[in-house]
């Protein structure tokens, strides 16, 4: 797929803010400080279009971003934040919630997770609920340039053995680097195949 246009729609506090639309979004979630905002900016091939910032819990909202004119992604907050009061996380669990499963036109979760880090509880239970709730998504193996190619892949190893202790099967798995654009077109390729197969 090759990124012609991308453009920000708005910033909104809950799904029900968010315009009707006819063409499919994504939804792009992980734990704060994952490096979503980067890798949606590698993804698109624009350098500021998404926010990125040092301390964690840059994205407290729902983000809107038409790409080519036929499909939305869609960043969402981080669902650990750890610097926010625990009513606030409420808040953002929420938003979130509600956004995945009440979105009509949603197609895929993309969900981020740490490639350097061990299985953590709450990526782990975020995934489960998904499951619970029968809504699709995929994972996608963050800062993969900051390992060996063998670490990453013993770190993955690790996590699809954890995975398999409950899941029959596992999801589409994507091991990416913003810095080094690893694992863009493997992304995009895999969007444009379900645009192609999803009838609104």
């Amino acid at each position: 797929m090759e990124i012609k246009t991308a453009e920000f729609v708005s910033s909104f506090t809950s799904y029900t803010d968010c315009p009707k639309s006819d063409i499919p979004e994504y939804a792009f979630v992980g734990r704060s400080n994952v490096g979503k905002s980067s890798l949606i900016n590698m993804l698109l091939d624009r350098k500021k279009l998404a926010k990125t910032s040092q301390s964690p819990g840059k994205t407290q909202l729902i983000n809107q971003f038409t790409i080519n004119d036929n499909w939305n992604l869609i960043d969402l907050p981080g669902y650990v934040f750890a610097k926010v009061a625990k009513s606030k996380r409420k808040d953002f669990s929420k938003l979130i919630n509600d956004y995945i499963l009440k979105r009509d036109n949603l197609i895929c979760v993309f969900v981020l997770i740490d490639s350097r880090l061990n299985p953590q509880k709450n990526d782990l239970g975020f995934l489960r609920w998904l499951g619970e709730k029968q809504v699709p998504f995929c994972m996608v193996f963050t800062k993969a340039y900051k390992l060996s190619s063998s670490a990453v892949n013993k770190n993955l190893k690790y996590y699809k053995k954890e995975m398999l202790k409950e899941w029959e099967a596992l999801p589409e798995i994507f091991i990416s680097s913003s810095e080094k654009k690893m694992g863009r077109m493997e992304i995009l390729e895999y969007i444009d195949k379900l645009n192609k197969t999803v009838k609104l």
